[in-house]
């Protein structure tokens, strides 16, 4: 199977986080930076995503001082829902699309990061039998976590429908999501683009703590 070369995004405006942002992924955001309220609307003008970027050192608050360093590899985001909380003060939901790897960032007068980005591809398909039965028993887990939140009224915060239980990798990416496993576990969970070697990761990790 061949691939078509992606396109370069330029320009892209980056909100480095404390959190990984994974495809299909949920993304709750209280913006009350001037730089990323003025993100927020242009986004929402020009129907454009924003990256969302794991922090490699530095703060989310811009400080001078600390210039705020993303990781290479983030995720694309799309705003869904925009409501005004406060005068100032924005609350958005967003849901991750697609990945991408940074080949370059500046930091605009404002704080703002732009990078350019290019959009990696989607991962590949699962077809190791091996693979396809570690993913029937994540799928099977995951299915029971949903119906609990659900039961909670807890599973529209988590995790977006439709759920996709028939996808390797929309499992894998859900369960790395709530796995309480280091910021950097899950930033090289969301960097893989091999679904199967995601569900084995994930698969050991539930086998190794009795959730299997």
């Amino acid at each position: 199977m061949t691939f078509s070369t992606p396109s370069v995004l330029a320009n892209v405006p980056l909100f480095p986080l404390h959190m990984v942002l994974f495809p299909e992924g949920q993304l709750s955001l209280k913006v009350f930076e001037a730089r990323y309220l003025d993100m927020v609307r242009r986004c929402l003008r020009e129907k454009t995503p924003f990256g969302v970027c794991l922090l490699k050192s530095g703060n989310e608050i811009a400080q001078a001082d600390d210039p705020a360093v993303p990781e290479a590899i983030g995720c694309l985001a799309e705003i869904k829902l925009c409501d005004v909380k406060t005068m100032g003060v924005l609350l958005i939901r967003a849901r991750g699309t697609q990945r991408f790897q940074l080949l370059s960032h500046r930091t605009e007068t404002d704080g703002l990061i732009v990078g350019m980005a290019q959009p990696l591809d989607n991962d590949a398909p699962l077809e190791d039998p091996v693979h396809l039965a570690k993913f029937g028993a994540c799928a099977e887990i995951l299915e029971r976590i949903i119906a609990t939140l659900h039961a909670r009224e807890l599973d529209n915060l988590l995790f977006a429908e439709p759920f996709q239980l028939n996808d390797p990798s929309w499992v894998s990416n859900r369960l790395a999501e709530i796995l309480p496993v280091t910021l950097r576990a899950k930033q090289k969970l969301m960097e893989l683009q091999d679904a199967g070697t995601r569900i084995e990761l994930v698969h050991h990790y539930m086998q190794q703590h009795q959730m299997l």
